[in-house]
């Protein structure tokens, strides 16, 4: 019989603070969460100090306000960002507190605005947090992403439902992808990050040049960075305390070789991005570059993500992800690539992360460069992979290994 929903909210806040960001005692917290989150939040906030915390910020956002600032303010004023907030970021990454940020906002919300406005206020918060960002890629304090959902959101995943119920079965997708209802969901949690962590090793181990994605209107082979890792399950800070950067969490993921990436591509999921769906990404790719790009629909907010900086046309991560698990049991389109990138494949362009170059920890930006790492203000992942979609690794010497097919590992 499932638990009231009080008491599974309570568990997923368990979760996100022992398993999450693992907080650890004597550690501070700061909680980044919508509005619409706050029951969550709230129930974070008390198990953080249960497990130790001394202080916890909570820093509550709210899209509409930023929706009500791009239709409103003057557009020469979008890209400022408090200077406050980007410090209170700032001290936190250099502290070694542990970041949350628990998101719920409508995955359409800028839908309809001028993307040159939206383009503005998203330039303007990556550069006052690309310090924090920096840290963040480097896994210099615990951090997590996480969701919950909100009547805005469920409408957009359930159109066809009463708002009431809408919301009731996007958290009961939310809690089973989550794995909140299993009788023990922390050990539960610590199993699963475990099992993923040791099928990452043997990638690892295999040192791929290359893998090559094949399905409808995909052809493409994406050459790995020199030394490269694969990341699955849990990362250490430097201290070498674990935690799940987001939940849930189904990939292992690696660095691409910022110049070995040629081919097409063509995503399986739509994407929401920028606060508009793009859907129907098509690209093409050459000597590692987005050469040709377009989407059936938002395709002027992708180009202008693609044109953040040099590096946002190059990939910075390939992930692999089967398509049986807690998140594709709930069969639902989440429209939020959190959840959505758990069930398939998925590239993303934009930076690299350290963790997947050997010894990254202690690498400088040129250093990861020489190795085919790539660098940018963005991130953007969209998904590649369905049960269409096979994936092999290609060695050295041109043989291949089957890693997925029909959505699942076969190794």
């Amino acid at each position: 019989m499932t638990a009231p929903f009080e008491r599974r909210l309570e568990r997923y806040a368990e979760l996100l603070v022992r398993v999450g960001v693992n907080l650890q005692p004597g550690q501070r917290l700061l909680l980044s969460a919508d509005l619409d989150a706050a029951p969550l939040a709230r129930q974070v906030v008390r198990h953080a100090y249960l497990a130790g915390a001394p202080l916890v910020n909570v820093i509550w956002n709210d899209a509409e306000s930023t929706r009500l600032r791009l239709l409103h303010a003057a557009p020469d004023t979008l890209a400022d960002f408090p200077g406050w907030r980007a410090q209170l970021w700032q001290d936190t990454a250099e502290r070694g507190d542990a970041f949350l940020h628990v998101t719920s906002e409508d995955p359409a919300l800028l839908a309809g605005l001028a993307p040159d406005l939206v383009d503005r206020e998203r330039r303007g918060r990556q550069r006052s947090l690309q310090g924090f960002a920096d840290l963040m890629r480097r896994n210099a304090f615990p951090w997590c992403r996480a969701a919950a959902p909100a009547p805005a959101w469920a409408a957009r995943v359930y159109p066809d439902l009463p708002a009431a119920q809408a919301v009731s079965r996007l958290w009961n997708a939310v809690f089973h992808a989550n794995r909140v209802d299993l009788p023990d969901p922390v050990q539960a949690w610590r199993d699963h990050l475990a099992a993923l962590e040791a099928r990452a090793a043997l990638l690892t181990a295999r040192q791929y040049r290359a893998v090559h994605l094949q399905g409808p209107g995909t052809d493409l082979e994406v050459g790995l960075a020199d030394g490269h890792v694969w990341v699955g399950g849990a990362s250490p800070t430097p201290a070498g305390v674990p935690f799940a950067a987001n939940m849930p969490t189904e990939e292992i993921f690696t660095a691409p070789h910022r110049t070995r990436v040629t081919g097409t591509v063509r995503a399986t999921k739509p994407l929401s991005l920028s606060g508009t769906l793009v859907e129907g990404i098509e690209m093409r790719f050459e000597a590692g570059r987005i050469v040709h790009a377009r989407a059936d629909r938002g395709e002027e907010v992708l180009r202008r993500a693609l044109d953040t900086d040099e590096g946002a046309r190059f990939l910075g991560e390939v992930a692999l992800v089967p398509g049986a698990s807690p998140v594709a049991e709930t069969g639902t389109l989440f429209l939020d690539s959190l959840y959505d990138e758990n069930v398939a494949c998925h590239l993303a362009f934009g930076y690299a992360f350290q963790e997947n170059f050997a010894g990254g920890d202690q690498l400088t930006r040129d250093e990861v460069a020489a190795r085919g790492g790539n660098d940018s203000l963005t991130h953007v992942d969209f998904m590649v992979g369905s049960a269409d979609v096979t994936v092999d690794g290609l060695r050295g010497d041109g043989s291949r290994e089957p890693l997925l097919r029909d959505g699942q590992w076969v190794f």
